[in-house]
């Protein structure tokens, strides 16, 4: 392997290992909005057509047999002497809302300050381009593939991986391989590189309250009716105390707690707590006593209102009690945490502290998986350490990321194969909001380095000892 020949090539061809891409995010592929479905379909149609110009010997477009959004497969199929790589990935982005937060159009890619500014520039259309250059760049440069690579690229990530499970239970046998590779997360930075080992689990769900059956004048009403939107307000007031730690009985009785090892690991990350705080806007961060807050997003559970309506929200006043109120919750979950066993308990808490001067529906869960975490001591692992080091220069970090891919524990169980996170993100990328954008160096060296990871692997893989 040469690295300098590889670097090279990738340097001289910056401009159209970047263009697909951009072809790519200008498809408005928003899984959770119906008005983009066709969208949706458009995105998976062009990667079946990237991959098939790629020359994969195998392409297909699952289409789900209830309601959603196709999964597209290929292979690359080499030689059953050799290993084989399956790259899991998302080609449905977020919604690009709010609009008027954007500096260009979401859906138009725009490069600045050695930056690609687009919605999935990052998450995860950008980071999935890695790897469909990297294929590109292998057999342009050696005419063929050092190992057997699959795609497996769905595009209801974002709204919770409904029928992947489905396909991946049909699918075993055409989804088998030795390692399967994400490059869906972050690393701290180029200059400290690092690999996420595990991620939080993620339950959610929606509370909608009923009190009277119009919205009431509040000089008439006030006082002798229940008032949604106050109840409501008591009802998540009483899910978490002051110091943050969720109220839920029960709730942490199978948390494990945080070990020496991950304590280690953790004090090797560059951590600036006032630059942390500068970053987002805030004047204190709001922990669990005791507990960092690398800590507490990466190896503590969290419960977090995403959105709450009730009421008159123009302009000016409206004095009523309103008829209706709701607020969506989702809460992350870390080792030893079933989302089953979580959500019964938050929703018969719940139901025991709403008073009868209401009537509560509970919609969801809307989503649920458990916590994920890397088998490191694995050879898949040491190859990802070892290609980091190649083109980086340093030995990866090991982080613990407070965000969940609800689909990997299922891959990892059905498929029986160690997961690895080779992400190359940054925390700062504004994924999920407006202006999300990825730092074009992290993109060409993802490149890089998911191309020796290729080359290294059959050689690690049939000498472990590597």
């Amino acid at each position: 392997m040469n690295i300098s020949e590889i670097q090279e090539y990738i340097n001289n061809n910056r401009e159209e290992l970047l263009n697909n891409l951009k072809d790519f995010l200008r498809i408005p592929s928003v899984s959770a909005d119906s008005k983009h479905k066709k969208d949706v379909l458009k995105a998976a149609e062009k990667l079946s057509e990237l991959l098939t110009e790629l020359g994969a010997n195998n392409v297909e477009i699952w289409e789900p047999e209830e309601e959603g959004h196709p999964t597209v497969f290929a292979e690359f199929f080499v030689s059953e002497e050799l290993p084989t790589v399956l790259v899991y990935g998302h080609y449905d982005v977020q919604p690009p809302d709010p609009m008027e937060l954007w500096d260009s159009p979401p859906f138009e890619p725009v490069v600045k300050d050695n930056k690609i500014y687009a919605r999935g520039a990052c998450d995860d259309k950008g980071q999935l381009f890695m790897h469909i250059n990297a294929i590109k760049v292998l057999k342009n440069l050696y005419g063929k593939l050092p190992c057997n690579i699959k795609f497996v690229v769905e595009g209801e990530e974002e709204v919770g991986s409904k029928n992947l499970p489905v396909f991946i239970k049909k699918y075993k046998d055409k989804l088998k391989s030795d390692v399967i590779l994400v490059s869906d997360t972050s690393m701290i930075s180029l200059e400290t590189p690092s690999i996420s080992v595990s991620l939080r689990g993620i339950t959610a769900f929606e509370i909608r309250l009923k009190g009277p059956d119009r919205d009431l004048h509040s000089g008439v009403y006030g006082g002798a009716v229940a008032n949604p939107a106050n109840v409501l307000a008591n009802i998540l007031a009483k899910l978490k105390d002051n110091n943050n730690r969720i109220l839920i009985p029960g709730f942490y009785d199978d948390v494990r707690p945080i070990g020496p090892e991950e304590k280690e690991n953790i004090a090797k990350i560059p951590f600036d707590i006032e630059e942390y705080k500068k970053s987002i806007g805030i004047k204190e961060v709001a922990t669990e006593p005791g507990f960092s807050p690398l800590e507490a997003t990466g190896l503590r559970p969290s419960l977090d209102v995403n959105g709450m309506v009730s009421g008159y929200t123009g302009e000016g006043g409206k004095t009523i009690i309103p008829s209706k109120a709701m607020a969506k919750i989702s809460i992350r979950l870390v080792a030893n945490q079933d989302p089953d066993d979580i959500i019964n308990k938050t929703l018969n808490y719940i139901k025991e502290i709403t008073p009868n001067s209401v009537e509560i529906t509970i919609i969801g869960p809307e989503q649920g998986a458990p916590p994920f975490f890397t088998d490191t001591s694995k050879v898949e692992y040491k190859v990802a350490e070892e290609a980091i080091k190649t083109t980086l220069g340093k030995t990866p970090v090991k982080t613990y990321e407070g965000g969940s891919i609800p689909i990997l524990s299922t891959m990892q169980k059905e498929l029986e194969t160690n997961v690895i996170l080779l992400g190359f993100g940054l925390d700062s990328d504004a994924i999920h909001s407006p202006n999300e954008h990825f730092n074009l160096d992290n993109y060409y060296k993802g490149i890089e380095t998911i191309i020796v990871y290729n080359l290294l692997f059959p050689k690690y893989f049939k000498n472990p000892s590597n």
